[in-house]
């Protein structure tokens, strides 16, 4: 692991153009970041039939951005219902103490 605010430079290919990315993030997570959204990209490029790599990067971005959007949906929706249940233990233990 690098040391806090130390910047790894990685190397990667997104779309067929090389890119060096700095991070502080393990080289190993940064590849799999450009990994994913060089396929989004592809994906996007090959369902939508758009020509111009910039177009393909914004659809791919929308889509990267729809799944976040879920992923926080269901994330928030589960930590309701957790909250919840909580909620109903504690009041259930609370009574059987009375």
């Amino acid at each position: 692991m690098s040391e806090q605010g130390e910047k790894n430079a990685v190397r990667v290919e997104i779309f067929g153009e090389e890119y060096t990315l700095r991070s502080e993030a393990e080289e190993a997570y940064t590849r799999a970041c450009a990994e994913y959204v060089d396929e989004a990209i592809r994906d996007a490029h090959l369902q939508s039939h758009v020509s111009e790599p910039h177009r393909a990067a914004i659809l791919a971005a929308l889509e990267i951005t729809d799944q976040l959007f879920r992923a926080r949906q269901t994330t928030d929706e589960r930590d309701r219902r957790v909250a919840g249940s909580l909620d109903a233990l504690r009041k259930r233990v609370e009574e059987a103490l009375d």
